[in-house]
């Protein structure tokens, strides 16, 4: 029996069959062996085949290929991956400027990921409806800078609607995969997008600015002709499986440069005749997004996953 994996509670996986079933999965004991390094080696969006038992569950036996999905390093075991979804047609990252504030190099280190996987990412800045004047234009210089390099930013307000109404048209049709920090407003943008979902949300510490985590696991939301993935909050983004070489690729605008460096190898660190250092001391490239690529290449020196980003 085939089906989608729309969520994942730990180690029970709730399978939506091809005739409409929602039948409670779990995994053959050797199926973790097959050589899959990761916590969760079936994510939500997956295709699997599925084998009821007498108990009225069932054994996922089988995974489909995948089109693509959305990694990172495990935060406790540096040499295994999570995987956040698969088979997405886009990823929407929510953000905020502050309460709690989403630093540049997570924001760098998702959207280099994404790239790897090809799937495309939109921006979402929320909580515009908290932002002092200097915050606000801290926002306005971001949205400018990453829609210079290329990707859709949207600026909304999950908690009063602004802009919310506009995602709509963006998500139908389409397996749409949300994540960002903890406390960012996933939960209370989802209750904005679909009317009854009824997640739960929580406040902002104020003693130190961070969000509390309201999504335990990770959840297919039928939406108008398509899904919501609603994922866990996370506080890091660790990189995993990418080698320095293939990194340049995965930040749009220092690939482009980068076809000018003197040498094929050029790692845009050193390197004399380095048309990356030249465009960044010019202005071409954002300090921000260059220090984000210097820390994605330290990750395959420190060999660990580091939460500060």
């Amino acid at each position: 029996m085939k089906g989608l994996v729309v969520k994942n509670t730990g180690s029970w996986y709730t399978v939506c069959t091809d005739d409409g079933q929602l039948v409670e999965s779990k995994i053959k004991g050797n199926f973790r062996l097959k050589g899959i390094r990761s916590t969760n080696p079936v994510a939500v969006g997956d295709r699997v085949t599925i084998v009821a038992n007498q108990e009225g569950t069932a054994f996922i036996t089988e995974i489909d290929d995948r089109k693509n999905y959305i990694i990172r390093k495990s935060q406790n075991l540096s040499k295994q991956s999570h995987i956040l979804a698969a088979n997405v047609d886009q990823a929407l990252l929510v953000v905020t400027v502050n309460r709690p504030p989403t630093s540049t190099t997570f924001i760098d280190r998702f959207l280099a990921s994404a790239e790897a996987y090809r799937v495309p990412v939109v921006l979402i800045f929320n909580k515009t409806d908290l932002l002092d004047d200097d915050e606000a234009s801290y926002q306005e210089a971001l949205i400018h800078l990453y829609t210079t390099i290329g990707y859709e930013c949207r600026a909304i307000s999950a908690e009063t609607g602004e802009g919310v109404a506009e995602l709509l048209p963006m998500l139908e049709g389409k397996i749409t995969l949300l994540s960002g920090n903890s406390g960012v407003g996933k939960s209370t943008l989802i209750n904005r997008l679909v009317p009854g979902a009824d997640l739960r949300t929580s406040e902002i510490s104020d003693a130190h600015n961070t969000g509390q985590h309201t999504t335990t696991f990770s959840e297919m939301i039928p939406i108008e002709k398509g899904y919501l993935i609603d994922t866990p909050g996370i506080k890091g983004f660790g990189t995993f499986d990418m080698e320095p070489e293939e990194l340049t690729s995965y930040f749009k605008e220092i690939f482009s440069f980068s076809k000018d460096c003197r040498f094929s190898n050029c790692t845009h660190t050193h390197e004399p005749g380095c048309a990356v250092l030249k465009a960044l001391e010019d202005h071409y490239i954002a300090q921000s997004r260059y220090q984000s690529y210097l820390s994605m290449l330290d990750d395959k020196d420190d060999g660990k996953y580091r939460e500060a980003f």
